[in-house]
């Protein structure tokens, strides 16, 4: 059997790698020169199993009102002449109950576990290295009202099998002394299981392998065009970047695998999904006193950003923009949320990191990627109406998290196999006890 994969993120050579696995043919394609150059480039770059909420809950909207205004806002909704982004929001607000939240989650927390499994077999076989720490994943609180919350987050999270405790400052601080001079922590939670690394580093040695073992890989080709006839995909149009010469590509079964860029794609062929870009942000330091970095990748609930430490250098990430799709760094607003990055670790690790400017003579580097989000943050793992036609895409801010696991059910559906998680796979019948709360049919 003969496969296309389009796109070469974490989630598209997931899905190539397992594909190999089981005896296809694969091709990929993806208009960058190589692997993993853009939502996967500069991730917060945890595996967190345990730290998987969606946005949706019952406080999201009173708090979106309140961010609206704010350039430096944790989420933050920007309205714009785009009627896709409006349908989108008013399915999100739809998911923001309890009842929709815990259902959400529960199934988040399924694929997670899959997928981490599916990582440490992905690892043992192949021993690629990535700068991984399994340090663990620890949240800290400086609001005791929101400590408070946390509990109760941590309750449903223990409920789903995830052993996310609750721990005093003093706790806290015994597990990841770095913060121990930041003194507005009023307490966290910890969970041992989770583990940080880099995702880039990774999806570019997955995919060495993957050519290595027989895959091919189209860099530098846009796809222009979806082909159907009969009901089924019949073909799928790629262009050079470079030389503009045009390719007809056919396959068996197609996986569109491109992040946010796959529902515009979908669409030429009249599946229409609601995944919509969240402009997401990072910035990484050089370490200027390792030995008082953080080796346990954190999340600072304040401002709802992750730090990571990723050898002499220090991954710090954040913030999601729902305001259309443009991915630069210059604009006043990209520049702010960056400046917030740069300003939050110097209060939080004073004096541990080099956040001085260029023109300071530092050499920061700040990246923006668009995270491929859905209302329930549940991404689209399955087949669509068009014979042969897969999607794989809409994994928000978890891509890294759920890579490798929706890699390997992407290649068990398409083996005529069933994933054993309860997980509500795109166009088959959803798990009893686990209804997605949107649409399943595409």
């Amino acid at each position: 059997m003969k496969t296309l994969v389009l796109g070469a993120g974490i989630i598209g050579i997931s899905t190539a790698w397992h594909l190999l696995e089981r005896g296809h043919e694969v091709i990929v394609v993806d208009r960058q020169p190589d692997a993993a150059l853009e939502t996967s480039f500069a991730n917060a770059a945890q595996i967190s199993v345990s730290y998987c909420e969606p946005w949706a809950n019952r406080q999201a909207p009173a708090k979106l009102l309140k961010w609206m205004f704010r350039n430096d806002a944790p989420l933050l909704f920007r309205p714009q002449l785009d009627w896709q982004q409006w349908r989108w929001g008013l399915q999100f607000l739809s998911q923001c109950h309890d009842a929709a939240f815990e259902r959400n989650v529960r199934q988040l927390v399924a694929l997670g576990s899959y997928s981490h499994a599916a990582l440490k077999d992905v690892v043992r076989a192949t021993g690629i290295e990535y700068q991984r720490l399994e340090r663990g994943i620890a949240h800290f609180y400086t609001d005791p009202a929101a400590f408070d919350e946390a509990g109760k987050a941590a309750e449903l999270m223990q409920r789903f099998g995830v052993n996310r405790k609750v721990v005093s400052r003093e706790e806290l601080l015994a597990i990841e002394p770095a913060f121990r001079h930041y003194d507005r922590i009023v307490g966290g939670t910890y969970t041992a299981s989770d583990e940080s690394g880099d995702a880039r580093v990774f999806t570019q040695q997955l995919a060495a392998l993957c050519a290595a073992r027989g895959a091919q890989f189209l860099y530098g080709h846009d796809v222009t065009r979806l082909e159907t006839a009969g009901g089924g995909i019949a073909a799928v149009h790629v262009r050079d970047t470079a030389t503009r010469v045009a390719q007809r590509l056919v396959a068996d079964d197609v996986v569109v695998a491109c992040g946010s860029y796959s529902a515009p794609l979908l669409r030429q062929v009249g599946v229409d999904l609601p995944i919509y870009p969240g402009k997401g942000y990072s910035a990484t330091f050089k370490l200027k006193k390792p030995e008082l970095a953080p080796f346990v990748s954190t999340i600072d609930d304040e401002v709802k950003v992750a730090m990571s430490r990723l050898g002499d250098e220090l991954r710090v990430a954040g913030t999601i923009e729902v305001s259309g799709w443009n991915a630069t760094l210059d604009t006043p607003l990209a520049q702010a949320r960056c400046r917030m990055l740069a300003e939050r670790i110097e209060r939080v690790l004073p004096g541990v990191c080099d956040t001085r400017t260029e023109a300071e003579g530092g050499n920061p580097r700040f990246w923006t990627g668009l995270r491929p989000a859905t209302p329930t943050n549940i991404p689209y793992i399955g087949r669509t109406r068009v014979r042969g036609l897969w999607v794989n895409a809409g994994h928000g801010t978890l891509g890294w998290t759920h890579g490798a696991g929706s890699g390997k059910a992407m290649a068990e559906l398409i083996s005529d196999r069933t994933p054993r998680m309860a997980f509500g796979f795109l166009g088959y019948e959803a798990p009893r006890d686990t209804l997605r709360g949107e649409a399943q049919a595409a």
